[in-house]
């Protein structure tokens, strides 16, 4: 049966599907409603919910809580996922699960705090230091944000990393009627098989992520944010440190399918790259173009990171141009041309004023590409 559900809600509904048992935050604007739907659900469901005194501690706790056994989630803004960055990196290198929802408002700095943006897509790929894996899940609507929640936690259970949930503010705060499941697949993390004293945390059997115990559970293990052996100990030798490194980049990406959605591009000469609310907006205008025979589809990444370069590459391969809509001044842009690799033409269409791009903005932005083609 369909409901109303806002954005914001449908992720803390998600996460409890998912079987997270742990919040902690801190509040700030455009997010503050998933802690609010959480510290209601929570004790619904057996679990903890903790005000933390800011957004660094909030992760800290959170790191905490699933080294413990427990599936775990923060929410935050644009300059609280600032301050999480060294936690983020923390948890890549110890190959900790854990989820963060980055609602993105207008930056930088405390820049405009209710209006949107997508101005963090960038820093949820290179936010923290080194070369560590990055998964980033970008819904586009009210279910969606329900579903992606799910994803996140079934990917970070499974490839024991950090996932980012990011969304714009739109469609955070965006009430839609959607028929939310009963019950979701929702992934557990590896249990070790060996006994008490045999237990190596990551030491990899097969695959390329190791179980992981929970604190507690009578294993002892070593947890360390430095490059470290299979007992978890600090090494400073440099081939198990640089095999340690290449193992959790490769766990993720050596295994991360292309999460994207196309409209419209069979026969598309303009292809619109967008996500979050922009897609939706360039929906609506692809269809005012269609209906005026301009030949022009849309392919949306649904995970941003692993950034889908084979779709974009193969898009690339089948139309003359790619509009980048981003609100911001081109985050993504460089990641198109780079898969795009001359195939087609990149340009850009951004905006970075805390106002959403509109169908009629992206409209004129197809005109002008579809004019250029003729010119040429």
């Amino acid at each position: 049966m369909s409901r109303l559900v806002q954005g914001n809600q449908a992720c803390a509904l998600g996460a409890i599907a998912a079987g997270c048992r742990f919040y902690a935050g801190y509040p700030i604007t455009p997010s503050s409603e998933v802690a609010e739907a959480m510290v209601r659900l929570m004790p619904e469901h057996d679990g903890v919910f903790v005000q933390m005194e800011d957004e660094i501690a909030s992760l800290g706790a959170v790191i905490g809580a699933s080294l413990a056994g427990v599936k775990a989630m923060t929410a935050t803004s644009g300059p609280g996922f600032s301050l999480m960055q060294e936690h983020i990196g923390y948890a890549a290198m110890a190959e900790i699960p854990c989820v963060i929802v980055d609602v993105m408002r207008a930056g930088p700095s405390t820049g405009l705090p209710t209006s949107p943006a997508q101005g963090d897509v960038m820093q949820a790929r290179w936010g923290s230091h080194g070369d560590r894996p990055a998964i980033a899940l970008a819904p586009a609507s009210v279910r969606e944000v329900f579903d992606l929640t799910v994803e996140a936690f079934n990917l970070s259970e499974r490839y024991r990393t950090p996932v980012v949930v990011i969304y714009d503010e739109v469609v955070g705060h965006l009430r839609e009627g959607v028929d939310l499941p009963a019950s979701v697949l929702a992934v557990e993390r590896a249990k070790p098989a060996s006994g008490l004293d045999e237990y190596l945390p990551k030491a990899v059997s097969e695959g390329s992520v190791a179980p992981l115990a929970a604190f507690g559970d009578g294993y002892r293990f070593h947890v360390t944010g430095l490059t470290h052996d299979d007992r978890g100990f600090p090494t400073t030798d440099a081939g198990l440190a640089g095999s340690l490194i290449a193992r959790i980049q490769q766990k993720v990406d050596g295994n991360f399918e292309d999460m994207t959605e196309s409209f419209m591009l069979d026969d598309a000469e303009v292809a619109v790259f967008a996500y979050g609310i922009v897609a939706r907006a360039a929906r609506e205008a692809i269809r005012q173009a269609r209906s005026e025979g301009l030949r022009v589809g849309l392919i949306r990444p649904i995970a941003l990171w692993p950034f889908p370069a084979r779709t974009i590459r193969s898009v690339a391969e089948s139309v003359e141009t790619i509009i980048v809509a981003e609100m911001n001044l081109g985050q993504m842009a460089g990641e198109v041309e780079r898969a795009a690799a001359g195939r087609a033409e990149v340009s850009g269409l951004y905006q970075a004023d805390g106002a959403p791009l509109s169908p009629d903005s992206l409209l004129d932005a197809i005109r002008a590409a579809h004019r250029q083609e003729v010119a040429s």
